[in-house]
């Protein structure tokens, strides 16, 4: 289970990535770049959830 502490770190990656995206689909014109910014702050929100989730296990489990 030591491997759910890096997966976090995954959704932070692909959040910045579809920033990246978002902003040179925006300078092209493009006209879907709202969704790289949607999929950005999904993304984004996932990695502060799964770690928000992961410490309120690690406390759990040192209570008990």
């Amino acid at each position: 289970m030591r491997y759910l502490k890096y997966t976090t770190y995954v959704y932070l990656f692909f959040g910045l990535y579809f920033v990246y995206d978002g902003i040179v689909k925006l300078s092209h014109e493009d006209t879907t770049y709202w969704l790289s910014f949607a999929i950005a702050a999904m993304g984004i929100a996932m990695f502060f959830v799964r770690r928000r989730f992961a410490k309120k296990m690690e406390d759990r489990n040192k209570k008990s």
